[in-house]
């Protein structure tokens, strides 16, 4: 799933690409994307593009006002095209396409979605809050005001595993299955660590690994090309099985919640394997 890195990727690309552009039209090959009807998508056609932000998953293009917020999902992408094909798209079958943007110089892009499970979602809305995901955002980890004092009143009392709480949107924003797993890496931290339990200076050392990770991300992610460079300047996550590229010892993963998560024994649990409660679970 596209991450705040890859997603603020996208939006320094179009910043570049698409600022300035007017829409010439949009085609909406899967319907099912489109989770708003008013204002209508044909509203857009005419409009100048103004900006483009970045809500931590979400996407956010402001069209001359109405603004098209697009979450990518766990499988969605921005596809830039210098030439965009001007034939009508055909909606249906197995064609990842979902949205195709138009603008005035004939460049543009598609939003697609890769697999049967469909989730990508596109909304055109006058404010970005009227958007139930953004609305319930919790702080953006790249904001000023993202401190280690806020950071602090966040952990405080929360009775939770650390992994869980990275990863909860409405905790904080953009830090998904894949961040979550390099920064608690970075961090050298267990992530089934409950996250009252830190000491101050295990604060200060994961809301620092946050903000290295993060950004460090951002600069490895050039534009739509960052899908392919998430995969490559990963640590842990997504390399069960590999050495890890700090102490050489083999990663590890096990279930969590709806996913799975990996992590390195040696740098995060003082060398103990986790126990996979939900492989011990189906044992039983």
């Amino acid at each position: 799933m596209p991450e705040l890195p890859e997603v603020e990727a996208l939006a320094s690309f179009l910043r570049e690409r698409a600022v300035g552009r007017a829409v010439a039209r949009i085609d909406v090959a899967a319907v099912s994307a489109l989770k708003t009807y008013d204002p209508p998508v044909t509203a857009l056609r005419g409009l100048s593009v103004g900006g483009v932000t970045r809500h931590g998953k979400f996407l956010d293009l402001d069209v001359d006002g109405i603004h098209l917020v697009v979450h990518l999902a766990r499988s969605g992408w921005l596809r830039w095209q210098e030439q965009v094909p001007t034939r009508p798209v055909r909606p249906g079958g197995r064609n990842p396409l979902a949205v195709r943007v138009h603008l005035d110089d004939g460049s543009g892009f598609d939003l697609t979605e890769a697999g049967s499970k469909k989730g990508l979602a596109v909304y055109v809305v006058r404010d970005p809050s009227e958007v139930p995901g953004i609305a319930a955002l919790g702080p953006d980890p790249l904001d000023e005001a993202f401190t280690l004092e806020a950071f602090r009143e966040i952990v405080g009392g929360r009775r939770t595993r650390i992994k869980g709480l990275l990863r909860d949107q409405k905790v904080i924003a953009g830090i998904g299955n894949v961040y979550s797993d390099e920064v608690l890496h970075a961090a050298r931290m267990s992530p089934f660590k409950i996250a009252a339990s830190l000491s101050d200076e295990e604060v200060r050392t994961l809301y620092e690994a946050i903000g290295t990770t993060l950004r460090d991300a951002v600069e490895r992610s050039p534009g739509p090309a960052a899908g392919a460079e998430k995969k490559t300047g990963l640590r842990v996550h997504g390399r069960t099985g590999r050495k890890c590229p700090v102490c050489g010892d083999t990663v590890r993963e096990v279930s969590f919640a709806d996913s799975s998560l990996q992590y390195c024994p040696t740098c995060q649990t003082g060398g103990r394997p986790l126990a996979d409660r939900r492989l011990s679970r189906l044992l039983k």
